[in-house]
C-alpha cells in the first residue's frame, strides 16, 4: 500500500512534505493524523508562524510538527514569560500566536499571563495536553496529575476546550479563531488528552474559523449617537483598547467637534498624544475626573470606563453617556450607557461621521477656544502629581528624544510606569505602550518586549520596569540573550516595592517585607549573556539608551532613585 505525505506551507507561501507524518495518511482511511499533527496542522492553517513555549514530557508530540508546518519557536525560561511574550506579539502585531505548555505546573505557570490577556482583551491562544482521555477521577499519581486543568484555566479565559478525538482538534482551533475575529478577544485554552495527541485518527479536512465579520452596530442607535455629539455643547471622547483600530476615525470625529480626547492605558497613543486635543492618560486625575463629569455629552469607545481605567469610583456623568463596544456585556456592566452602541468601532465611527456630513463645521467652542481648555488642564493635572513625578519626567524626555516615532515601550506595574510613563511619556498612534491594565501582574515589561521583538524586529522596543517587578521574570534575559534582539531594559531601582511601602507609609503602618536588598543588575544582566551599565542623569541614560538600541542582546540601564531607607 503507498502511504500518502500530507502537504503543509513552510511559512513563505510555498508547499512543503512534513516527513515527521509520513506514517499518518493512508488512502484507504482518508486523512489520518496524531492530535499533535492535528493540533498544529490546524494552526497554521489559521495563519500562526510563531508560537511561544517549552518544551515537557507530555508535548512533545506538538513539538515534533512545529517546523515542518513553518511555524517559528521561542523557548523563554519560564512559562509566563512564553504567556506575556505571545501576548504582546498579539497586541502589537494583531496576528495570531500560541503560547504551549505542558501539563499540571506548567499550565498553571501561564494562568497569570492568560489572566492579564482576559483583562486586557487579547487573543492568545493557550493548548497543553491533559490528563488521558479515560483517565480515573481517584488520583493515581500520573507526572503533573491535577484534578482539572480545564477547571483552573476556566477561571481565567474565555474558555477552555477539553477535546475527545482528533478530530475534534481542528474544530476546537475553529472555535477560538472565531471568537478572536467576531467577538470581543480573550485568552482560551485548548487541552488535547496525552494519550490522544500520539493517537492516530481519521481527521478529516482541516476547519477554518468562518470568514465573518464583526456587527455593525444599529443604524438607529448610530443616527441617536450622532444628534446628541453634533448638537452637544461641550462633547468629550473616552478611547479605550478597543478603539486602537480605529484611530484616524477617532481623530477626524475629535475634530469636527473640537472635542478633548482621554485615553486608558490600553487606549494610549490612539490619538497624537501631542495633539492639542489630547489629554492623554489622565482619567486617574481628579481634576480631570472633575473636568469630565460636567460635559454635555461623553463618547466612551472601547473601554469598561473601570476603576482600573480611573484608579477611584467614577464620578456620576451629568450629560449623554454614549458607549460604543463591541461587546454587548458592556451595555450593562460599568456605568449606565445612555446611547448604546454595540459593534465594530470603525464601521460605526464611520458611520458616525458620515451621518451629518456638514452640520459640525462650526461646533459649539471654537477649535482653539478647545485647544486652550486642554492646555489649561493639562497643567492642572500635573500639578496635582508635581512632587510626586518630577523625579521621572526629564529622564522620560531623555528618552523621547532618543526613541524613533514608532518605538515599542514595553511596561510594568511600577511606579515609572503608571505615574511616570502613561502620562508623561508621549505617543502618536505609530507607537505602541504595552501595559499590564486591569488584572495588574508584575513582571510583564521583558518578556512582552521579547514578544513584541519576536513580532516586530525592525522596530525598536524598550522594556520599562522597576527593579522588584523585573525581578518576577529576570531570567527572560538568557532568552533575550539567545535571540541577539538589541533590547534596552530600562529600570528604575528603588530598592524594592515602592508602591506598597508608600501604601504602608500612607496608612501609619511600618514598612514591612518591601525593602529589598540592593542587585547588581548590571552584573546579572552580564551573567546571562547581555549587557548592564548605571546612569545617574538623563543625560546618560539617553546615551546608554542610544547605545543598547544598536547592541545586540539585552541591555539592562539601572537608574538608581532614593529611597526611605
Amino acid at each position: 500500500m503507498t502511504t500518502l505525505l500530507p502537504t503543509t506551507t513552510d511559512g513563505h507561501g510555498s508547499v512543503g512534505t512534513d516527513a515527521a507524518s509520513t506514517a499518518d495518511v493512508t488512502p484507504a482511511r482518508g486523512v489520518c493524523l496524531t492530535g499533535g499533527g492535528a493540533l498544529v496542522r490546524a494552526l497554521a492553517a489559521h495563519g500562526v508562524t510563531d508560537a511561544f513555549g517549552i518544551p515537557g514530557t507530555h508535548n512533545l508530540e506538538i513539538y515534533r510538527h512545529l517546523r515542518p508546518h513553518g511555524i517559528r519557536h521561542v523557548a523563554p525560561r519560564h512559562e509566563q514569560g512564553a504567556g506575556y511574550a505571545a501576548d504582546a506579539y498579539a497586541r502589537l502585531s494583531g496576528r495570531p500566536v500560541v503560547a504551549i505548555t505542558t501539563t499540571g505546573p506548567a499550565l498553571l505557570n501561564i494562568a497569570a499571563a492568560v489572566g492579564q490577556a482576559y483583562s486586557d482583551s487579547v487573543p492568545l491562544l493557550v493548548v497543553s495536553p491533559g490528563m488521558p482521555l479515560r483517565h480515573p477521577r481517584q488520583p493515581t499519581g500520573l507526572l503533573h496529575e491535577m484534578r482539572s486543568q480545564t477547571d483552573a484555566l476556566r477561571g481565567v479565559a474565555a474558555f477552555s476546550h477539553r477535546v475527545s478525538s482528533v478530530d475534534e482538534t481542528g474544530a476546537a482551533v475553529a472555535r477560538a479563531f472565531t471568537l478572536f475575529r467576531t467577538g470581543r478577544p480573550r485568552p482560551v485554552h485548548i487541552e488535547i488528552p496525552l494519550d490522544l495527541l500520539e493517537t492516530i485518527e481519521p481527521a478529516g479536512a482541516v476547519r477554518l474559523a468562518p470568514p465573518t465579520g464583526r456587527t455593525a452596530a444599529d443604524p438607529e442607535a448610530v443616527a441617536r449617537a450622532a444628534d446628541a455629539l453634533y448638537t452637544a455643547r461641550r462633547p468629550v471622547l473616552v478611547l479605550g483598547g478597543g478603539a486602537r483600530a480605529a484611530a484616524a476615525e477617532c481623530l477626524a470625529l475629535a475634530e469636527r467637534l473640537s472635542a478633548p480626547v482621554l485615553t486608558t492605558a490600553n487606549g494610549k497613543g490612539v490619538v497624537d498624544e501631542s495633539h492639542p486635543l489630547s489629554l492623554g492618560v489622565s482619567l486617574h486625575s481628579p481634576a480631570v475626573r472633575e473636568w469630565l463629569a460636567d460635559h454635555d455629552v461623553v463618547l466612551a469607545v472601547g473601554t469598561e470606563l473601570a476603576e482600573s481605567d480611573t484608579w477611584a469610583p467614577l464620578p456620576p456623568l451629568t450629560g449623554t453617556l454614549i458607549r460604543l463596544d463591541l461587546d454587548p456585556a458592556q451595555m450593562y456592566t460599568g456605568p449606565r450607557a445612555d446611547v448604546p452602541l454595540v459593534g465594530d468601532a470603525r464601521s460605526a465611527l464611520g458611520t458616525l461621521l458620515a451621518e451629518r456630513p456638514g452640520t459640525a463645521a462650526s461646533p459649539a467652542l471654537p477649535a482653539s477656544r478647545a485647544h486652550a481648555d486642554v492646555a489649561a488642564l493639562r497643567t492642572a493635572r500635573d500639578d496635582e502629581t508635581r512632587t510626586r513625578d518630577a523625579r521621572w519626567l526629564p529622564y522620560l524626555k531623555a528618552m523621547r528624544e532618543v526613541l524613533a516615532e514608532d518605538a515599542v515601550i514595553t511596561s510594568d506595574s511600577a511606579q515609572c510606569c503608571y505615574y511616570g510613563a502613561l502620562p508623561h511619556l508621549p505617543l502618536s498612534p505609530s507607537g505602541r505602550y504595552l501595559h499590564p491594565t486591569g488584572f495588574g501582574t508584575l513582571g510583564y515589561a521583558l518578556p512582552a518586549a521579547i514578544g513584541a521583538k519576536t513580532a516586530a524586529p525592525k522596530r525598536q522596543v524598550v522594556a520599562l520596569s522597576g527593579d522588584g517587578g523585573l525581578q518576577f521574570s529576570v531570567q527572560e534575559l538568557a532568552t533575550a540573550a539567545q535571540l541577539g534582539h538589541s533590547l534596552p531594559v530600562v529600570v528604575f531601582d528603588n530598592g524594592g516595592y515602592g508602591e506598597i511601602r508608600d501604601e504602608m507609609a500612607a496608612r501609619g503602618d511600618a514598612p514591612a517585607a518591601v525593602d529589598l536588598p540592593a542587585v547588581d543588575l548590571s552584573a546579572l544582566a552580564r551573567a546571562y549573556g547581555g549587557h548592564g551599565t548605571v546612569v545617574r542623569t538623563p543625560e546618560a541614560l539617553a546615551h546608554a539608551l542610544a547605545t543598547a538600541l544598536v547592541t545586540p542582546g539585552p541591555t539592562i540601564v539601572t537608574v538608581p532613585e532614593e529611597t526611605p531607607r
